[in-house]
């Protein structure tokens, strides 16, 4: 029973909590690989991100500028994938694995760099909860989802407009279109080397605000590999979603009750080495897409694969 106690309101805010960066990321993932592109460099966007809003914050005291300098960052590293993938036409897989590599040592040297080696992180100015009126004082229901930093709740929308706009919109009829058979797009007057131009930096923005929600919204400063495998979780709910943005969510809230619950065995000291605690999350991920193994019937027709006009 002592056990049962961990799964108490405070897990519950948690695991929203920690769902959103997932969420977000992985909805603008769904985006970019409706319109055909595989990007697996969303890791590499997350510590992007976090690193610049920590930086920006820093530089001007004001999470706003951090916030502003990240989108920036993701808005350039989505012209350069997009580059890489779709005029250069590069193996989308090898890019962003290069650049979830290329992050994960650069920001952690730029942050020495900067602010030097230290014992305890820099911290700097951050997002703070802004509760709801009247909704957070709703009880039970309310501390747990009214709560939050604005961009959390800005994480949840998104999968709302993104559902929107793809299934109810001609964007995203053209999107949809471009991800199943290109060249019958192109015949149709669809830009689609534009549109992926469009998705790339759409889906990188999504990713760097991930990282800023992990960095100046959660631990108010920047350390060595923030983001945790949370972008491989992304594309793990893309998958486990049949690359549906509500799919997306539910994968994300999955893992977001992993990344809470081994938080909160944490605390409550179970006589489990904290190594294995922390692997948690990834073994639900690896789980769920075992499960969804051969039932990729949403997948896009043309997805990693290269076009040529």
């Amino acid at each position: 029973m002592e056990f049962l106690g961990i799964f108490n309101q405070d897990f519950f805010y948690t695991a929203i909590r920690m769902a959103a960066p997932i969420i977000l990321a992985a909805a603008g993932e769904v985006m970019l690989e409706r319109a055909g592109i595989f990007n697996l460099g969303i890791e590499g966007g997350m510590l992007l991100g976090a690193f610049l809003a920590v930086l920006g914050s820093y530089l001007f005291q004001s999470p706003w500028m951090g916030l502003l300098l990240a989108i920036f960052g993701g808005v350039v590293l989505g012209v350069i994938f997009g580059w890489a993938t779709i005029s250069l036409r590069a193996n989308q897989a090898v890019t962003g694995t290069g650049i979830n590599i290329l992050f994960a040592g650069l920001t952690s040297l730029l942050a020495r760099m900067i602010w030097g080696v230290r014992d305890v992180p820099l911290t700097v100015p951050a997002f703070q909860e802004v509760p709801i009126p009247l909704l957070s004082d709703i009880p039970l229901i309310g501390p747990v989802l009214f709560r939050h930093s604005f961009l959390v709740y800005v994480s949840y929308l998104m999968v709302f407009v993104l559902a929107f706009v793809l299934y109810k919109t001609t964007w995203g009829l053209k999107i949809r279109a471009i991800g199943e058979y290109p060249k019958a797009a192109d015949t149709m007057g669809i830009h689609v080397i534009g549109w992926k131009y469009g998705m790339s930096v759409l889906g990188n923005v999504c990713a760097a605000v991930a990282g800023v929600i992990l960095s100046i919204c959660f631990t108010n400063c920047f350390v060595d590999n923030i983001a945790s495998g949370r972008g491989y979780m992304a594309v793990a709910c893309v998958i486990l979603g049949q690359w549906n943005p509500f799919g997306a969510l539910a994968g994300g809230l999955i893992f977001g009750a992993g990344n809470a619950l081994q938080m909160r065995l944490q605390i409550y000291n179970v006589p489990i080495p904290t190594s294995l605690l922390l692997v948690i999350p990834m073994v639900l991920a690896l789980i769920m897409v075992l499960l969804v193994r051969g039932k990729a019937s949403a997948r896009p027709a043309a997805l990693s694969k290269p076009y040529e006009k």
